[in-house]
């Protein structure tokens, strides 16, 4: 199944009708393909194996879909019911596929939209609520999760576009105004978390008192993933809403409970773990941590680097690549903001040169050019920011869409702008170990207490506040003042052996292969 980090709004072959207004397309007529697909599906969970629920997802759904439902839904979940013994729980999973399909391939009407959020609500009351004796794939029960905070982001987006809306859209908005509501999706997430006691199991894990990330989550002693694998995702499901509404704070506070310089079972699904550290990244990089920012794009960019080609056939691969290509971005604005190169691998960096050198050449200079291109690549990087509260009908009626972007683009190149001062100061910096207050104010033709002002600015924009509250620098060149005279301090790096001496490995490892090749007289 196609699990997307952002969806692009639906092509152009839209399904603007109820379900079976669609020309040639009969909700109750289930093709053979389709009756074998839903008969498996539901033998393989019940008696949980997860190995072919996970193929018939990822590979027999595709492979239908591309075949009969490319421009159509699926069958109805009432045509399928009979099949599946009418079976309470599979047919909410169905319905979840089905929507899912409905939202990658097609456009959904409002009814669509209100109708998927309802079966959401459903399956997760019966997650929380019910006796779930289910495994399954650790891939579906992050697309579920990715894609109920998409469908979320992308309701906001469709609500906010008011002046195209025709009376009856207008009316259903009012009767449904409970439909994916901001508190309705954070309540459900937090839940998940919550009855699914996952920070504790976490906690556990990590003092061997308990078997969770070994594992990747699932339960080999006839027990259920299901509760306590949403619950995992769903950390990562609200570190993503804090993002798009703008509380960076309390997105990275309900991520911290998973440990991201390790492996864990948000790296076991490709799609987690690019949501993941974009989110993070970008996190960061609102609250002017640059330096945890550059560390995880850059690990990520490397990872995806060497491993992209082993996810071609995978439909999530597009959404990858999109994702590589923003993070090169959002590299690019750290990096502009707070040089720090020696903390980027040589293949990452030789990528990012080749993708923004000229851009971030030009960055460097605070000009309306610059500012212009830190305009250009926040807004190609930057998620979909949503405004939550439902609009006023009473009011003309005028599209709302675009504000909460607008907003922290503003705030982002008014950081920016903040920084323009900062640029000539670490130039000086860089060439004098130590210089008096009034050569340098002289240099930089200011008078002192400017000079002290700027000085003091330079300082508070190149620390911050981590995640525990300490006060750290990101800055690559410090200084401290005594008795007027300025001090430089030049960061320096521990210096990494190890990846230098992997790659004369595998270079001595080619030389040898060539000489075995070569066939002596």
């Amino acid at each position: 199944m196609a699990s997307n980090y952002e969806y692009e709004e639906g092509p152009a072959a839209s399904y603007e009708r109820e379900s079976g207004g669609e020309s040639g397309y009969d909700p109750n007529i289930v093709a053979d393909s389709v009756k074998s697909f839903v008969v498996h599906m539901y033998r393989h969970i019940r008696e949980k194996n997860v190995y072919e629920i996970h193929q018939m997802c990822e590979t027999s759904f595709q492979s239908i879909s591309e075949r009969l439902f490319k421009e159509t839904p699926w069958p109805s979940v009432e045509a399928i019911a009979p099949y599946v013994d009418n079976d309470h729980v599979f047919c909410l999973l169905y319905r979840e596929m089905w929507f899912r399909h409905l939202y990658a391939r097609l456009s959904p009407t409002l009814k669509q939209r209100i109708d998927s959020y309802d079966n959401y609500c459903s399956l997760f009351q019966v997650v929380l609520h019910g006796v779930v004796n289910m495994q399954l794939p650790n891939q579906w029960l992050w697309d579920m999760v990715d894609e109920f905070v998409y469908q979320f982001q992308s309701f906001c987006q469709f609500r906010a576009k008011l002046k195209n809306k025709t009376e009856q859209e207008i009316a259903l908005l009012r009767q449904h105004d409970k439909a994916w509501n901001v508190y309705g999706v954070l309540n459900f997430l937090q839940a998940l978390v919550e009855k699914s006691c996952i920070i504790q199991i976490l906690e556990h894990d990590k003092h061997g008192l308990e078997q969770f990330t070994a594992t990747d989550g699932y339960d080999y002693s006839g027990g259920s993933n299901v509760l306590k694998v949403l619950g995992y995702f769903s950390m990562v499901g609200l570190l993503r809403v804090h993002c798009l509404l703008g509380d960076y704070h309390t997105a990275l506070k309900w991520l911290q409970p998973i440990d991201i310089t390790q492996q864990g079972v948000y790296t076991s699904v490709i799609g987690c773990h690019i949501a993941t550290i974009y989110h993070y990244g970008f996190a960061n990089l609102m609250l002017r941590r640059y330096l945890d920012s550059v560390r995880e794009f850059n690990k990520i960019l490397l990872y995806i680097f060497k491993t992209k080609q082993y996810h071609q056939k995978s439909p999530q691969y597009e959404q990858l690549l999109k994702k590589n290509e923003q993070m090169y971005a959002l590299l690019a604005l750290c990096l502009s903001l707070c040089p720090q190169p020696k903390l980027v691998d040589d293949s990452v960096s030789s990528q990012l040169r080749d993708k923004y050198g000229e851009k971030m050449m030009r960055m460097l200079r605070y000009d309306d050019e610059a500012f212009g291109i830190y305009d250009e690549l926040f807004s190609y990087a930057c998620p979909k920011f949503i405004t939550p509260s439902p609009p006023c009908f009473e009011e003309p009626l005028v599209n709302y869409n675009q504000d909460a972007y607008r907003l922290q683009l503003k705030m982002f190149l008014y950081e920016v702008k903040q920084q323009q001062l900062l640029s000539g100061v670490r130039t000086f910096l860089k060439v004098y170990s130590s210089i008096s207050l009034a050569k340098l104010a002289n240099c930089m033709e200011v008078d002192e207490p400017t000079l002290r002002t700027i000085l003091l600015t330079y300082k508070h924009k190149t620390h911050s506040v981590d995640s525990d509250g300490r006060i750290i620098s990101n800055a690559d060149i410090d200084f401290y003042i005594n008795n007027d005279m300025i001090y430089v301090v030049e960061s320096k790096p521990a210096k990494r052996y190890g990846d230098f001496f992997l790659r004369q490995i595998a270079k001595l490892e080619g030389v040898i292969n060539d000489m075995d090749r070569v066939k002596l007289e």
